[in-house]
């Protein structure tokens, strides 16, 4: 077996892989970018080397400086994670010429299983249930029309390079499907370079369940399944092994049909094959078709080593170093029920906008397997995906087991940053979540509430004003506050757009009436610990000014400056702004150009998806302060519209 591994990715799973690998003994050898030379992965392998620039095109996907880092550091293989190169077969086959091993499947594998079309072709031919559709190469649009006609209304559009819910378009009536098939082409050109697509029929009550296998480049095993139903705009929020409501000759059908897709490609390492089920009467033997095989590593494998004990990441490795399946069929079981949720830097309430920021506070409890890939004081990238976190809990039932997870939600603390970490809690306590009626429509159909803002207590705006008026230290707790002055103090604090006037009266040692909008709350402290009506503190992190209260998966308030509040006037009502942090495509104002409300003036790249930024009033351009091609931060100005006149 080798004894150096590089891993050729960044973030949470290049620090997973190390974590195996050192327990195998191994020497691992990180690559990263300019904007990672701090990056905790970088700091966690025994030897780092730059590859490139900030942009992944310059970086983590220049396949040739990768290996020519292997061969320099003496590395004997490469191991890919999930993303990148990871399902580049030409890349695999340059690992190979150049004498290292490649931790994954071959590249004739990858590329049996890289389009759609064919890939489920010759699973229609192995033997693996389809779902019923067209997989022709005759593109006409009458031609597809036609297809989708027979097949039954609703169908699915689905490029055939696709990936991400990338090109797929759901038309539910004839008469939507030629603009369904315009916009699904377009997106596919523009995501893949093949605008190819697919037509299938569309499952009403949708569930999303996976098999994970196993291979060594012959036989194959499976290690059961998982359930990736909770889905937003066909991205994967939550998952869970096994699948609730899952029966046994079920279970057996979907994994003889998972292992007799490995097989026919002649699968070695780990992958998973994806199938969509009809849950509208139950899951059924007869009722659950191939979707597509993503020839790695998934992000959720973690849920199938919980309920196995197997250690996905070692089977790789050891796999990978010659080694035969560690363990047959027979050998493999289910021990209770496990969940993984996925933390992002991203503003919900927004509409799920990805965030970049520092993390100034990151802490997770302690009976929650938390695999990341970033550590307090660490910056969200707008380069790169923009996950902090998989939290993962194991329980002996489905019930117990989301109730660790929605516990584990909510003793997660971080600062300095937005999150989805109030949506994920939200969902882990959804009582039909709760029940097993999961399917891929539950977000959809429930968002509101999901993504509804918490109201605030009255004690959580008051640990928040006496934490920003300086009176929660150890000692000291009178600081502001002199002999011969009033013992009162007020302090404006802001939640979002919300002003929040409070006014902290001492009353005695170690005791604090704080009148907060709405109510006055009594602030105590005991044996060095506050409480607020008797309720304890929540607890906090400050910096800068401003405060996080570790309450509702954590409340930012801060601290207005009497001198601030004169400044913020100015030109915002005439600045087109970036939504999010990203990359200017285009460009389509010019000054002195006159524009009507709802014209579109810019076009953002963010996280693979392009947003259209558009004027929000009539008005004349005044001024264009980006160029296309531009990287942004969340906040740029980017468009500047004439003041209006009064």
């Amino acid at each position: 077996m080798f004894d150096t591994l590089l891993i050729a990715n960044r973030g949470e799973i290049a620090c997973r892989v190390m974590r195996s690998a050192r327990a195998l003994g191994l020497r691992t050898v990180a690559v990263y970018s300019d904007a990672d030379a701090g990056a905790r992965h970088v700091a966690e392998a025994d030897l780092a080397v730059c590859i490139g620039g900030a942009a992944p095109s310059e970086s983590y996907l220049r396949g040739a400086r990768i290996i020519e880092a292997a061969l320099a550091t003496g590395a004997g293989a490469i191991h890919p994670g999930y993303g990148f190169l990871s399902e580049n077969p030409e890349f695999v086959e340059a690992v190979e010429a150049a004498g290292l091993i490649f931790v994954g499947p071959s590249a004739p594998a990858i590329r049996a299983m890289g389009l759609k079309d064919a890939a489920k072709r010759l699973m229609d031919a192995a033997g693996v249930p389809v779902v019923p559709g067209y997989l022709g190469e005759d593109q006409d649009p009458a031609r597809l029309a036609r297809e989708a006609e027979a097949i039954g209304y609703p169908v699915l559009i689905k490029a055939v390079a696709g990936g991400g819910g990338k090109g797929m378009r759901l038309v539910e009536a004839a008469g939507d499907f030629a603009a369904a098939l315009e916009g699904a082409k377009a997106e596919a050109r523009g995501a893949f370079g093949n605008e190819a697509v697919l037509i299938e029929k569309y499952i009403t009550a949708p569930r999303h369940i996976e098999v994970q296998v196993f291979g060594d480049g012959e036989k194959a095993v499976h290690l059961f399944e998982r359930d990736c139903s909770l889905q937003r705009r066909h991205q994967k929020v939550i998952e869970e092994a096994p699948a609730p409501g899952m029966g046994e000759e079920m279970r057996a059908a979907m994994g003889a049909a998972a292992v007799r897709a490995a097989e026919a490609i002649g699968y070695k390492g780990a992958g998973t094959v994806e199938f969509i089920v009809d849950g509208s009467r139950g899951l059924r033997p007869d009722g659950f078709w191939f979707m597509e095989m993503n020839t790695r590593l998934q992000v959720e494998h973690p849920v199938t080593e919980a309920i196995t004990g197997v250690d996905l990441v070692e089977w790789q490795l050891r796999v990978a170093g010659g080694e035969p399946l560690p363990l047959a069929q027979e050998e493999l079981s289910i021990n209770g029920h496990a969940f993984e949720a996925r933390l992002y830097a991203e503003d919900v309430p927004a509409g799920f906008l990805p965030a970049t920021g520092r993390l100034a506070h990151l802490d997770f409890p302690q009976d929650v397997r938390a695999d990341s890939g970033v550590r307090s004081g660490d910056a969200i990238s707008p380069h790169y995906d923009p996950m902090i976190a998989k939290l993962i809990v194991h329980g002996p039932t489905r019930a117990v087991a989301l109730r660790r997870l929605a516990q584990g939600l909510r003793h997660t603390r971080v600062a300095g940053t937005v999150t989805n970490l109030a949506f994920l809690g939200a969902l882990a306590e959804h009582a039909g979540f709760a029940a097993g009626e999961v399917d891929t429509g539950l977000i959809g159909r429930d968002l509101a509430a999901l993504v509804a803002v918490p109201q605030v207590t009255p004690q959580v705006v008051a640990e928040a004003a006496l934490v920003l008026a300086g009176l929660d230290g150890a000692a000291g707790w009178q600081t502001g506050f002199t002999l011969w002055a009033p013992l009162a103090r007020s302090v404006l604090l802001r939640r979002g757009e919300e002003e929040l006037p409070c006014v902290l009266r001492v009353r005695g040692a170690d005791l604090v009436e704080i009148d907060v909008p709405g109510a006055t709350v009594l602030a105590a402290r005991s044996q060095g610990r506050w409480s607020f009506d008797d309720r304890p503190a929540a607890g906090h992190f400050r910096e800068d000014g401003h405060v996080t209260v570790f309450a509702h998966y954590g409340v930012r308030f801060d601290l207005v400056e009497p001198l601030d509040r004169a400044a913020e006037a100015g030109a915002g009502g005439n600045l087109v702004e970036a939504p999010m942090p990203g990359k200017v495509v285009a460009v389509f104002a010019e000054a002195g150009a006159q524009v009507a409300a709802g014209d579109r003036l810019a076009l953002l790249e963010a996280m693979k998806m392009e947003h259209t930024l558009r004027a929000a009033r009539d008005g004349i351009v005044a001024e264009v302060l980006v160029e296309a091609g531009a990287q942004v931060e969340a906040g740029a100005a980017l468009i500047r519209l004439e003041e209006e006149e009064a």
